[in-house]
């Protein structure tokens, strides 16, 4: 027998690729009819038309097509992408115990052995308990109340005496940052504060802004979205296991010291509150709180508490140096309401709209994160007429809120006005929700207001920022490669006024 030509190759190819297109995509339905989305291709999906252009363009050019719900595939699993504010409020606020699951995420599951124990990434009774006894904890150790502030405020005065000792001189502030957010949440985790240069602590540091780089990356993403096929590839996500090894290493070693010096009757900190949970329920072989649980929601709780706001910063400060003109505007009214003599308060901040509108546009600007952490359906769960299976990927695409056009005119220019009513009052906005929405908000949103509020109007009160350029040569737009929207690296002065 003659061996087939390769047009009669590629032909079969064809078919049996089209087969198994038609197959996957109705076994993928299920018991319902999911949302519309683009033709996927056989074992890759949707990947192709993500490529090449930013995410939030791609995005935005399906939903002009399949409107604000509709179905993508990533390699062969079906995700439901929601656009807009309408489908993200319908599905995470409306119907938010239907859409409370965590997404799987097949690297944060390997860095666990399988586990995914915590509160980011747990499901379920695992999720709830955790959850609330973290949410309870926070709480009694001052989150949101007068006693967490002054702990900025006392964090605050150290970054102030890091930024004098630059003498004027160029600096990358990404460290510094860093260690200032990071020491408010050691405060409530570990019960002390760090020096910047400590081992311990910058090991902690480096390891959260390295891996969430990571994470965030086109390495991360292919891992979780073919975890078999990137197990024989050898790549930068085995560096991730090692380094957050080493940060278990170091709460490891903090807990111990804490069990060796614990007094049930007057916790210290989070990771005492936690071992007293664990001593009531030591009997309890189902119990949720074990020293992985703790390592894991000590680690996210640093994560969390450090990475963001550290970064919502970075990107202020430069959005700043081009607009000098609004740096002045915030300064004069930190003059007119706090002066020089004290530092400010949270109780400042109703009398400071255009300094809170700043802020606000800065979160807005910069959509840090353009979607959300996906989310799951904890069931079939019905949306405009469709049923999404149980189990199935959400995708939340935040900018696509915080970037309305009709909220927000012309959403891709650096606008406070954006959040001033016409008298010069704060105007809310439902559509302001870079923390998420629904039953997986962030849970350290409040702290995230107040330390950018506090960090950002101790430093302009103090200093006036020099750029290094032309301001109008300074570029906003985020870096690539990334799931989150990361300013460049930039150096720049800061001189006392």
């Amino acid at each position: 027998m003659e061996p087939l030509g390769m047009s009669t190759v590629l032909l079969v190819v064809c078919i049996s690729c089209l087969l198994l297109s038609a197959v996957w995509k109705r076994g993928a339905q299920g018991k319902g009819k999911m949302p519309p989305g683009p033709t996927p291709l056989p074992l890759i999906g949707n990947v192709l038309q993500l490529k090449g252009k930013s995410l939030d363009q791609a995005l935005c050019k399906i939903s002009e097509e399949y409107g604000p719900v509709f179905t993508l595939y990533l390699g062969m699993n079906p995700a439901v992408v929601l656009y807009g504010y309408e489908a993200i409020k319908e599905a995470l606020i409306d119907h938010g115990n239907d859409f409370a699951d965590r997404a799987k995420a097949p690297l944060i599951e390997k860095m666990g052995d399988g586990k995914v124990p915590g509160i980011v990434f747990s499901n379920g009774e695992t999720w709830k308990q955790i959850r609330r006894f973290t949410l309870t904890t926070l709480r009694n150790f001052g989150m949101g109340k007068k006693s967490i502030e002054e702990r900025i405020q006392e964090e605050t005065q150290y970054l102030l005496e890091q930024f004098h000792e630059k003498k004027g001189q160029p600096f990358d502030p990404q460290n510094l940052f860093g260690c200032a957010t990071a020491n408010v949440i050691c405060s409530v985790v570990f019960g002390k504060r760090y020096e910047y240069n400590d081992k311990r602590f910058q090991t902690l540091i480096t390891v959260t802004v390295e891996n969430n780089e990571l994470f965030n990356s086109g390495w991360g993403q292919l891992y979780n979205t073919f975890p078999v096929l990137m197990e024989w590839i050898p790549g930068p996500y085995q560096r991730m296991i090692q380094r957050s090894d080493k940060c278990n290493k170091i709460v490891l070693e903090e807990a111990k010291e804490h069990r060796a010096t614990l007094d049930p009757n007057s916790p210290r900190d989070f990771i005492d509150c936690f071992f007293i949970r664990m001593d009531q329920e030591k009997h309890n072989e189902a119990s949720e709180f074990t020293m992985e649980s703790m390592v894991n929601c000590c680690l996210e709780l640093f994560g969390a508490g450090t990475e963001t706001t550290s970064t919502t910063l970075r990107y202020g400060f430069l959005i700043l140096q081009k607009y000098q003109e609004i740096e002045e505007k915030v300064q004069e009214e930190i003059d007119r309401v706090v002066g020089r003599s004290r530092m400010p308060s949270m109780a400042d901040r109703g009398q400071m709209p255009y300094t809170d509108a700043v802020i606000h546009e800065i979160q807005r600007f910069i959509s840090l994160s353009p979607i959300s952490v996906p989310r799951s359906v904890v069931s079939d769960t019905p949306l405009r007429g469709y049923v999404i299976p149980k189990g199935t990927t959400i995708f939340p695409v935040l900018t696509s809120v915080l970037h309305d056009s009709k909220e927000f005119p012309n959403p891709t220019e650096f606008n406070p006005g954006h959040f001033l009513n016409p008298d010069g009052t704060f105007r809310k906005s439902n559509y302001f929700m870079p923390f998420s929405a629904g039953k997986r908000i962030c849970a350290g949103e409040g702290l995230a207001r107040m330390e950018l509020f506090l960090f950002f109007t101790s430093i302009l009160q103090n200093f006036k920022l020099k750029p290094l350029m032309d301001p109008k040569d300074i570029d906003l737009s985020p870096m690539k490669g990334s799931m989150n929207n990361l300013p460049w690296p930039y150096k720049f002065c800061i001189i006392p006024r």
